[in-house]
């Protein structure tokens, strides 16, 4: 079996979803590239609480199994197009955690700059405008508009993607969108949440930098 490394994160990581509720029974997908030109991905109607390391299957970029007697994701095709739109990313995330999905069914994406974490790292976090029918090729086509200039997206009556230069990162990103939405939601309830002014966000969007140079230090 190959990437034992890997899979054995893949699992980690999966089982983490299903223990925190964002993804439930068979719900959800992973994804992560093994090495250039190869990825691992999580197969379909599997619960991510119970995968096993040879559950797995190896693809290439195009989608065909090399390796692995499973049928892979029914998503494949949107973390497919995640990694064709963005060079640095190695890691996708999806799941259906439940307040940030409550958003995409409104169809509200989490752009109002209320969280000064979500500002200073993150980004906003827009919403798809409309559906996109599961295991087509509508649902890649909703999410390439937005993979230049974010880290996340909500899916329109799906669910949240997130990528990353890692799996955890891609994990830690999912995490925050639905802490997010839990403040914003709080914030809502109680009346007139206030934003972060013009100037507060600019200038904690010059923080990035610094946060992600921290962030490679400590994974060197």
């Amino acid at each position: 079996m190959t990437y034992e490394t890997e899979r054995a994160l893949m699992c980690a990581v999966g089982k983490l979803l299903y223990d925190r509720g964002y993804a439930a029974a068979n719900d959800g997908n992973l994804s992560m590239l093994a090495e250039p030109g190869r990825l691992l991905m999580t197969p379909s109607g599997v619960s991510k609480g119970r995968m096993t390391p040879d559950m797995l299957l190896v693809t290439d970029l195009e989608g065909r199994v090399l390796e692995g007697d499973r049928h892979p994701s029914s998503e494949m095709k949107m973390h497919l197009a995640v990694y064709r739109g963005r060079a640095d990313v190695r890691a996708v995330v999806h799941a259906h955690p439940p307040v940030s999905t409550a958003f995409a069914v409104c169809r509200r994406g989490l752009e109002t700059p209320y969280v000064a974490e979500l500002a200073a790292g993150l980004g906003t976090v827009p919403c798809t405008p409309e559906f996109a029918m599961l295991s087509t090729e509508a649902v890649p086509r909703s999410v390439e508009p937005y993979l230049k200039d974010h880290n996340a997206v909500l899916l329109a009556n799906h669910g949240a993607l997130t990528w990353g230069g890692d799996l955890w990162e891609a994990f830690d990103r999912l995490e925050t969108v639905e802490h997010t939405a839990k403040i914003v939601q709080n914030a809502q309830l109680l009346g007139d949440p206030v934003a972060l002014t013009e100037a507060e966000t600019a200038q904690l969007r010059s923080l990035r930098g610094m946060y992600q140079a921290l962030r490679q230090k400590r994974d060197q």
